[in-house]
């Protein structure tokens, strides 16, 4: 008999420890950790933000959908991995073992590396549903006295989406206050151009979104290093394609979101030779961890090259369908060696991503995400937003139920006009 961890749970570690408990004969247990009691739906924080979401509206209590399933389900922070042991000591001093650890914690959160960013700094933050939370109490006080607003991204930072849609959702309900003549607004990246994305352009991203901020009056610095923030400025330098200097910005902030970059959580970064320096898991082709065969990872928290070299750092992101396929991977290669079987599975490494614009979308496409690509388009319309809504709905809805069906296989990219995913892998065989 074998135990199976999945440690984090969230859009990652929740389907994991679905799928791995209707793959796997009764015999072995599964076990799934959190950091709270609830699934949060991280896409829909930028909704929070601007008060279109109430929290309960977008959480899942897993007491109950992990009972039914029988799933293990412990709510405790993770202080530490022991990997000489196979062990995990808990928040509440409890110490469990596994046979097969699956890493599904998503990030840490870097703003430490930008002196004054983050909320307990002077900017916000969509990344974490309490976060969300945070900048919807401020925007309330933000909107009876308007002002400069700054969105963007730092050096190093790799989830991209998430800034344009907070930029483009919080345009679209200053318009609906009737008072964005009120609110110069202006995005901030480390991306080479708008539209960059992390994944060096997807087809014509680059124009498509700088023509989205053109409408709506949102300008725009790229290349740009965020070097600090305070209560009513930002600073940044903006380089030029060789990395020299080419401006120094000083930009008033009434209110700013700006996303992180990324590093490992503590006790996974802890663990000898599992992580790169920025503690993200490094891993074979299989989802494993290079330095422990019992280790599997996915999602946010493994490490992936970036698609090229820009000026400032910028990395690559791992979007729903990727971590999707990452998690289906580990769950047939888990089942295969507890077959005595070797591990074949392969993630498809392809990026699609579902942006929400408040009042339209786009949605961006690379198969695969490294270039050169098979399929590679970006197309926006009220549909997107649309589908953002249903998916939404729709995963709210397999947590809920337990379901095990694969979202963006099934639908998502029937909707979107695109093969199946065994159709994707017999092109790029």
């Amino acid at each position: 008999m074998a135990h199976v961890i999945v440690m984090g749970a969230g859009i990652g570690g929740v389907p994991a420890a679905l799928e791995l408990r209707k793959k796997l004969s009764k015999k072995h247990r599964v076990t799934l950790i959190g950091s709270s009691p609830y699934f949060e739906f991280t896409p829909s924080n930028p909704w929070i933000a601007v008060g279109w979401r109430k929290p309960d509206n977008v959480r899942v209590d897993l007491r109950s959908p992990m009972d039914k399933k029988g799933i293990a389900w412990i709510p405790q922070l993770v202080q530490s991995i022991d990997a000489s042991t196979n062990t995990l000591s808990l928040n509440n001093g409890q110490v469990v073992s596994y046979d097969y650890l699956v890493i599904a914690t998503g990030p840490k959160l870097a703003f430490e590396e930008v002196p004054g960013l983050g909320p307990d700094g002077h900017t916000h933050s969509v990344c974490t549903q309490a976060h969300a939370m945070a900048a919807w109490t401020a925007y309330q006080h933000f909107v009876t006295d308007p002002g400069p607003v700054v969105i963007g991204a730092t050096p190093g930072a790799s989830c991209f989406g998430p800034a344009y849609e907070f930029a483009m959702i919080l345009d679209t309900d200053l318009r609906k206050r009737k008072v964005r003549d009120r609110v110069p607004m202006t995005f901030v990246t480390s991306e080479p151009y708008i539209g960059h994305m992390g994944l060096g352009g997807v087809g014509d991203s680059k124009g498509l979104m700088e023509s989205e901020l053109r409408k709506r009056d949102i300008k725009w610095i790229t290349n740009a290093k965020i070097l600090a923030a305070s209560a009513n400025q930002l600073k940044a330098t903006e380089v030029n394609e060789d990395g020299q200097v080419r401006k120094e910005h000083e930009l008033p902030i009434k209110f700013s979101m700006v996303i992180p970059a990324f590093k490992g959580i503590d006790p996974v970064a802890a663990v000898p030779d599992l992580c790169n320096p920025r503690g993200l898991v490094l891993i074979d082709e299989y989802q494993r961890a290079k330095a422990y065969r019992n280790i599997f990872a996915a999602g946010v928290c493994v490490a992936i090259p970036p698609v090229e070299s820009t000026p400032v750092p910028v990395g690559a992101p791992k979007t729903g369908y990727m971590i999707e396929s990452m998690v289906s991977a580990i769950c047939e290669n888990i089942a295969a060696e507890l077959a005595n079987k070797p591990a074949q599975a392969r993630a498809t490494w392809n990026a699609i991503c579902l942006a929400d614009f408040g009042d339209t979308g786009a949605a961006f496409v690379a198969l695969p995400q490294i270039p050169p690509r098979n399929v590679t388009w970006a197309k926006e319309g009220k549909w997107v937003h649309l589908a953002k809504i249903a998916f939404e709905k729709y995963f709210l809805h397999k947590v809920r139920t337990g379901s095990v069906t694969p979202i963006y296989e099934k639908y998502v990219l029937k909707a979107l006009g695109i093969v199946s995913l065994r159709e994707v892998h017999k092109q790029e065989e």
